[in-house]
């Protein structure tokens, strides 16, 4: 039967027991219902102060809440002791309260909050032995001015919200709950333990000063637990600390929860847990992990069971060992020990609770009845000695300063335990400085120098970036490479970070290197073979003048207008030599002169084969009667218009050079990962009237060759003029299309194509069949066979 069930039962008969107590003395103004409660521990004085402990542990049975006075609590006993130290010593002080006497009445909890509350409830409305009461005394001041206690969180809560609203003074000595310093809630709570609030943050600390980033967590699933586990989860978060798991129980919970988080624990991958547990939960579980043989976990306690000598007694299957956590600081207080030790049953006015404790300490027995096990019997004489179990300020809260030991549980060849204070943690210092190890030898579970704590997702390399796993802790990631780019240069990065725009990012991604710079040079293949082409079209123009100037005399050059042949020659020579501008890495001065320099060469080329043509053509008119055209096309007129058409071109040229002219640019859209090292037209007019006046020049010089093609000489010049302007704007109509589309260096490459393959178009079409003659057919070079008909 669950708790929750054993608790609606005992209200039920609770129920009953009020309501024929009613009908009872329905008479009577007031009257109790129960026996008043006995305190463990009395004494009278001018004021009254309750404690309340929990020297015995709380028991459940079916039919309601019993009590069981077993195993007695040495941590609870030393706390009351402390407590009527310090009521011994206001007493016995002339400085402190004179005149003043003050009792007490030391209540035992068992650790319930019912019991807590009811014995709140008993301290407020009267505690006396009687049945029935008088009016005067329900109305009277309440016994006790203070409560000193509780020890844990949740029953000190409840008993300050039941005495809150009569300004009841409530001193909890070990109550940590952050919830307990709001004082809209709680206005006479008071204590003299640190807030939670600063014990999980450093807990948080502590794991993260170890590098276990990757935890399993516990509490007890009351206040105490509840609160200072989310306090710690949230530091936890801050300080990149994941938990993988985030469970919670009480002691009075069903086996089978019990087990799931049992389950749990063994299922995970962390080897770190930290427990936010009170002493009885800690109990609870550390039995249960002894029965299963759960070692190897690296424990982080709260200071609620770290420093509990009777948890490190039942740690008998090694299963705490090496565990490590917070602590209140110890303080030295005078004369405190001997009162301690003086507790012997025959000055402790043969309080039962003494008898108890001594006969607990020395597993002795002072009374023995016959049905008994025959134990050692008490004398009384035992000596306690030999049994082995900061300036003070508040806050606006009512919290004193967070200061903690540091503990770590070491274990003795004989399977007791020590408890090494290894450190210390100081919230009033500086952030980096809270943390202190003066003691370096720590130990670890199973004895080991070190943990190392595992993670839910390996360590992602420089080069890649985490994505975290949909519905895991965000430590639980996958490590995606970086993108084309994009770098990480660090470990676990959770971004990647852009290349600057002249840079890319290297093979592994994890870091940016100059992108390289691309340009049609003269060492790769493309550049070196456009190269000898040039060369190779130059020195074949050269070889054609040469052979011309060799056989200048001859009727063949004469007939064909030497002086323009061999200004067209010349032209050539720039056209093929002028593609050697477009080849290697772009500059101001290359850039513009590239451009200029191939349209004028051009202009000149296309002049020269136009004038050519005219000459042809007009020769053909003047021989008609009446004609004398040719007197307008001597050879001085035919260099006028050469030059005149060239000077339009040049024109041209210079007012682009001087409104926009082509610059060195970097071209980053092209491709990714590379610089397209180019030449900016600047004035897109400019580039393409440097094109149009050449296409014009072309055109007109296919019409007139077109028309000549058909005059009656065997060698007539139009036909061939026709067919290499056919090439020569076939290819640049090409050209336009092919030079747009084409990225990088290759627009370069197709410029400089159609640069070479239009020039060979006219040095083949026009020279080279005049070349054959004169070479291979000697006797066609006459004045009759170039006349023809």
């Amino acid at each position: 039967m669950s708790t929750w069930k054993r608790l609606g039962q005992c209200f039920v008969l609770i129920k009953l027991q009020l309501l024929v107590s009613y009908s009872q003395t329905e008479d009577m103004l007031c009257s109790r219902i129960g026996d008043p409660e006995v305190p463990q521990l009395s004494r009278d004085g001018d004021i009254m102060l309750a404690g309340f402990f929990y020297f015995h542990k709380l028991v459940f049975n079916y039919n309601c809440l019993l009590f069981s006075e077993q195993s007695l609590n040495f941590r609870e006993f030393q706390f009351a002791q402390a407590m009527l130290f310090a009521i011994e010593e206001i007493n016995n002080s002339t400085e402190l309260l004179p005149g003043v006497s003050l009792g007490y009445h030391v209540y035992d909890t068992c650790g319930s909050v019912t019991r807590s509350i009811k014995i709140a409830l008993a301290l407020i409305n009267g505690n006396e032995n009687t049945s029935s009461l008088s009016d005067e005394s329900c109305i009277r001041p309440v016994q006790m001015q203070a409560i000193v206690g509780e020890s844990s969180s949740s029953p000190s809560t409840a008993v300050a919200t039941v005495i809150g609203p009569l300004h009841i003074p409530l001193i909890s000595h070990f109550a940590t709950c952050a919830c307990l310093s709001d004082k809209s809630k709680f206005p006479s709570f008071l204590r003299v333990i640190p807030s939670d609030y600063y014990q999980s943050r450093a807990l948080a600390h502590l794991v993260k000063h170890f590098g276990w980033t990757w935890v399993g967590a516990i509490r007890t699933n009351d206040d105490y637990g509840n609160n200072g586990m989310a306090t710690f989860t949230e530091a936890a978060q801050q300080l990149g600390i994941c938990l993988e798991y985030y469970v919670a129980f009480f002691r009075t919970d069903p086996k089978e929860k019990l087990q799931k988080i049992i389950d749990t624990i063994k299922a995970s991958t962390s080897t770190v847990i930290v427990a936010f547990l009170s002493p009885r939960d800690m109990e609870v579980l550390i039995y249960e992990l002894s029965l299963q043989s759960i070692t190897g976990i690296q424990w982080v306690g709260s200071e609620a069971w770290i420093f509990d000598s009777e948890i490190a007694a039942l740690n008998t299957n090694h299963v705490l060992d090496g565990a490590i956590g917070l602590s209140i600081p110890k303080a030295h207080i005078n004369n405190f020990r001997e009162f301690m030790l003086d507790v012997k049953t025959l000055n402790s006015s043969n309080n039962n609770l003494f008898t108890e404790f001594w006969e607990a300490l020395f597993s002795c027995k002072f009374k023995q009845s016959q049905s008994e096990i025959i134990q050692e019997e008490c004398t009384g004489q035992e000596d306690v000695t030999g049994v082995e179990n900061k300036e003070v300020y508040f806050n606006e809260n009512g919290d004193p300063p967070a200061k903690y030991e540091i503990i770590n549980w070491q274990p003795r060849e004989n399977g007791s335990v020590d408890f090494v204070t290894v450190g210390v943690y100081d919230a009033s210092l500086p952030a980096d400085n809270q943390l202190k190890f003066p003691i370096k030898s720590l130990v670890w579970t199973h004895n080991s120098t070190q943990v190392v704590s595992k993670f839910c997702s390996e360590t992602c390399r420089p080069g890649t970036q985490k994505v975290l796993q949909k519905g895991k802790p965000v430590c639980c990631y996958d490590c995606i490479s970086c993108a084309e780019g994009e770098i990480s240069n660090i470990t676990d990065s959770v971004t990647c970070m852009k290349c600057p725009l002249e840079f890319w990012s290297n093979e592994r991604r994890d870091a940016c290197v100059v992108k390289e710079a691309e340009y049609l040079k003269f060492e790769e293949i493309m550049g070196a073979l456009l190269t000898a082409v040039s060369l190779f079209g130059t020195f074949l123009t050269a070889a054609v003048a040469f052979i011309f100037f060799r056989y200048r005399n001859t009727p063949l050059v004469r007939a064909n207008n030497s002086e323009l042949s061999f200004l067209l020659l010349f032209s050539l020579t720039l056209c093929f030599l002028c593609s050697l501008t477009f080849i290697g890495r772009p500059s101001e001065w290359s850039c513009m002169l590239r451009h200029t320099a191939f349209g004028i060469t051009f202009v000149l080329c296309i002049s020269c084969v136009l004038g050519k043509t005219m000459v042809v053509l007009m020769a053909f008119k003047a021989t008609l009667p009446g004609k004398n055209i040719m007197k307008w096309f001597g050879p001085t007129q035919q260099r006028l218009s050469v030059l005149g058409l060239t000077f339009i071109q040049v024109i041209i040229c210079i007012l682009w050079l001087t409104i926009s002219p082509p610059f060195p640019s970097n071209n980053f859209k092209e491709f990714k990962d590379k610089i397209i090292l180019e030449c900016s037209l600047g004035s897109a007019v400019g580039f393409w009237s440097v094109l149009g006046y050449i296409g014009f020049l072309a055109v007109l010089c296919f019409i007139f060759a077109f028309l000549a093609r058909k005059l009656p000489d065997n060698f007539n010049e139009a036909k061939f003029i026709t067919f290499s302007m056919l090439i020569f704007c076939a290819v640049w109509i090409t050209f336009i299309p092919a030079y747009v589309s084409s990225p990088g260096k290759f627009s370069v490459a197709v410029e400089i194509f159609a640069i070479l393959a239009s020039s060979f178009g006219l040095l083949i079409c026009i020279f080279i069949p005049k070349c054959y003659i004169m070479l291979v057919n000697p006797e066609k070079n006459t004045k009759k066979n170039v006349m023809g008909k």
